[in-house]
């Protein structure tokens, strides 16, 4: 009887427990690699060999080391991983830009709420010459808060800018890294078994790509995988990588957009095509949040500058002789950019409307014709092949509103007006009414002397008035004043009915009259100015209003920009039959431009952490199937230990027996 069937089993017995042991030892010492996926040597008994007695089992074989995955667990580890990786980029620079909108002494709304209340010194001493410095300081240091955001708002961009093209060059090394590996994976499929630690490389590759894109993958016959964005464009096709790109924004040169080279080309994707990752976070935040904020601080600086200008107008300085008012705050201009892919009349494709002197010459401009009406928004104007020749379709970004629109046409406090070149089929305008104003309010008024204090006219109350009114506030409203109208007013019963007449000192005009009802907190207004009455006037009662006399003690045109304070100007719309729906004072503007950045800090906050939870739970998922338990494969090690001084025993048996077989021929 032969014992070489003995010994074969026991030294196969012996090769596959130190092959056991040799892939435990191997996942002991890579516990804490990452990406490494748990390996397992795979056992198969040995076909058996027939006797007359039936078959004899030949022991075992190693057929293969095969690792543990799952390509679902695997998929929504980086999908989730992905998710978590764009909400906490947004998150982590909505909460720099909250920085830009402080709250207390350093925010810009109490520094507006202080600029206007440093007219009530003006108001008391309006001859002081330290109180009208005081003023104009008050109004320079609410300017340069703006032109503080409006840096603190590029630092941002900046930052933005950088990181894209910092993540683009990370992504283009590891779609390269990921196509070498789908080469080498598939060069090694031919021998039939699975190069497991290439296989955790690539996997790796693709779970480091998942943090800046959201990525789906592919597999081949062959072992490669093929990866795509989410939407749809390839990153990496077998052992080819495309070249992603930091290209500039088609508009702003300061931005940065994501593209892809092909052929010699680059092209930027459409809006909203990166979805998922760092780099969507990045690019939301970008073509969004930040776009939004600037838009929020443009419209309460225009609208500021606006109203102080325009009652600044309306007074009288301490000039000989006394004039109108001088500006006191200068804005930037409204920004229009054509988009760089925009083609020149005629049809000639060029990067954008180009001069002879290859300066950029837009065909579109913007002129703010009442600065209370805009909206902290951008928008687009575009030519499109649907709508008839001449007229031009106006999106309004911050909601999606859409109107047709024709050359002088007005929109919420703006005029469009469209000049040769003319814009052809497809060309598209940035159109930025707000937003340019930040980085450029500056005052420009630093004479004291030429703040406008006084109003144009001044009341009179008859000193024979039988009732309790008394002029509360009087100030020019508009530019139709004429200060040679002296208007008397005479209250003709006790439920506030009156006539009036307005009679040209000069003698230029003949007398105007007519009659008036006046009722408690209504104005009277007349020929330009407007009076607010405290007390109850009586039948009989009677008020004069005339050119002002001694500008340099008359105080109205300061009590008028005073009142500017709590006035709701600033995003007030007219709405159809000329009703007038208010907007927010100053003070509440700021604090709703604090709420609505305060709310998407909050929310990108929330959803960071809903994500981060959710990929944890997915990667604790995927660990606890693929990876690597060190009480488990202890276990192992005993077990396989304990098997291969088993099957040695069984050799030394096999030995004995060989021996005794031995003695016993001889």
């Amino acid at each position: 009887m032969s014992v070489s069937p003995l010994l074969t089993i026991g030294s196969k017995a012996m090769s596959a427990s130190y092959a056991a042991l040799q892939v435990t030892g191997n996942n002991i010492s890579n516990s804490n690699t990452i990406g490494y996926s748990r390996q397992n040597a795979m056992l198969e008994t040995s076909l058996g060999q027939f006797s007359g007695s039936g078959y004899f089992g030949k022991g075992v074989d190693v057929t293969t080391v095969t690792r543990a995955h799952s390509d679902f667990l695997t998929r929504e580890a980086a999908n989730s991983q992905s998710m978590a990786a764009g909400d906490a980029a947004r998150s982590e620079q909505l909460q720099r830009l909250e920085a830009v909108f402080p709250t207390g002494e350093a925010g810009i709304g109490y520094a507006a709420a202080t600029a206007f209340n440093a007219f009530v010194d003006v108001a008391n001493k309006p001859q002081d010459a330290s109180a009208r410095s005081v003023a104009l300081a008050r109004v320079g240091d609410l300017a340069a808060l703006f032109r503080n955001a409006d840096e603190q708002l590029n630092t941002l961009q900046a930052g933005v800018t950088t990181d894209l093209k910092t993540s683009v060059a990370s992504i283009n090394g590891l779609t390269r890294q990921i196509a070498g590996l789908n080469a080498q994976i598939a060069a090694m499929q031919g021998n039939g078994h699975e190069p497991n630690d290439l296989l955790d490389k690539r996997d790796l590759a693709i779970n480091e790509l998942s943090k800046y894109l959201q990525v789906s993958t592919i597999a081949a016959d062959d072992g490669s995988l093929s990866v795509f964005m989410n939407g749809g464009q390839r990153l990496v096709l077998g052992a080819e990588a495309t070249t992603l790109a930091a290209v500039r924004d088609g508009y702003d040169p300061a931005k940065v957009q994501l593209g892809i080279t092909e052929a010699g080309q680059t092209r930027a994707f459409p809006a909203g095509f990166v979805s998922g990752g760092s780099v969507a976070g990045l690019l939301r935040f970008q073509n969004s949040d930040l776009p939004d904020a600037r838009n929020l601080l443009g419209q309460m600086a225009t609208a500021i500058s606006g109203r102080l200008n325009q009652q600044q107008a309306l007074g009288l300085d301490l000039g000989q002789p006394p004039g109108a008012g001088a500006p006191l705050l200068s804005v930037g201009s409204p920004g229009v950019s054509p988009a760089s892919t925009n083609a020149q009349a005629g049809g000639v494709a060029v990067a954008s409307y180009i001069n002879g002197s290859g300066v950029r010459v837009p065909s579109v401009s913007l002129t703010i014709v009442d600065s209370d009406a805009l909206r902290a928004s951008d928008y687009e104007l575009r030519v499109d092949p649907a709508d008839p020749a001449g007229t031009y379709r106006l999106t309004r970004l911050s909601d999606g509103t859409t109107q047709s629109v024709v050359s002088g046409a007005v929109v919420d406090g703006f005029r469009v007006d469209v000049a040769t070149p003319l814009p052809v089929t497809r060309d598209r305008f940035l159109l930025q009414p707000v937003s340019p104003a930040i980085s450029h309010i500056r005052r420009v008024l630093d004479d004291p002397a030429g703040l406008a204090a006084a109003s144009p006219v001044t009341a009179t109350v008859a000193n024979a008035n039988t009732g309790t009114a008394a002029v509360a506030s009087l100030s020019a409203v508009n530019t139709s004043l004429n200060p040679n109208l002296t208007a008397t007013i005479t209250f003709t019963d006790d439920a506030g009915g009156y006539s009036y007449s307005l009679v040209d000192t000069t003698g230029a005009l003949p007398t105007t009259s007519g009659t008036g009802t006046w009722s408690a907190g209504q104005p009277i207004k007349l020929n330009g100015w407007s009076m607010e009455l405290s007390g109850v006037p009586r039948s009989g009662d009677a008020i004069d209003v005339q050119k002002t006399a001694f500008p340099a003690g008359n105080n109205g045109n300061a009590n008028a920009l005073l009142a500017l304070r709590d006035v709701p100007f600033v995003g007030q719309q007219t709405l159809a039959g000329g009703v007038i729906q208010p907007g927010d004072t100053v003070t509440d503007a700021y604090a709703a431009a604090l709420a609505k950045v305060g709310v998407r800090v909050q929310s990108a906050k929330f959803s960071a952490d809903q994500s981060a939870s959710v990929a944890a739970d997915a990667k604790l998922a995927q660990s606890s199937a693929t990876g690597v338990n060190l009480d488990e494969e202890a276990a192992r090690l005993i077990q396989f230990q304990q098997s291969y001084q088993a099957a040695a025993r069984m050799l030394q048996v096999a030995q004995s027996l060989f021996d005794t077989l031995l003695q016993a021929a001889g």
